[in-house]
């Protein structure tokens, strides 16, 4: 999903709007991407500690357990050096989610979902090469009907 570095950048872009706790990158990663990207608290976590060792971010009091951290003038100054590998990397994120914006939902991705499985269970048991063949003829034929179909563009009106 990143490139080496680039997490802690994004971090850092993040904590420049406002202090934060690791749960909200966790949010805000996912929100960038409409959802089909949320980090793990063992990548975040990991990253902020590592922040926080370059002193680039610190902890500060909050209310509550969640530990919240916020950005050092060490901090900021490495991200205006870095600043647009940053927000490039964001920028990636919500092209990301918005690449994958259309089948998030209804029947496209139900259908989706549903070839998943049946490929799943068929091929999983070890099919033979016919039935391989059989199978990416298939999917094949689907493609070249779909890429047939008339589909207005999303700006038409």
């Amino acid at each position: 999903m990143f490139e080496a570095g680039e997490l802690k950048l994004v971090l850092l872009r993040l904590l420049e709007d406002h202090p934060r706790h690791g749960y909200d990158f966790i949010r805000e990663l996912e929100s960038h991407t409409g959802g089909v990207y949320a980090p793990s608290p063992g990548v975040i976590y990991p990253t902020l500690t590592l922040l926080q060792d370059l002193g680039y971010v610190e902890a500060i009091a909050s209310e509550g357990a969640k530990q919240q951290f916020a950005l050092t003038e060490a901090g900021r100054a490495h991200l205006n050096e870095h600043r647009a590998e940053a927000e490039l990397a964001l920028e990636r994120l919500k092209q990301l989610g918005a690449e994958n914006n259309w089948f998030e939902s209804g029947p496209v991705w139900r259908a989706l979902q549903n070839l998943k499985a049946v490929l799943h269970d068929r091929l999983s048991s070890g099919a033979d090469k016919r039935a391989l063949l059989d199978v990416a003829e298939i999917i094949d034929e689907a493609a070249k009907r779909i890429e047939r179909l008339d589909v207005p563009a999303k700006d038409a009106k």
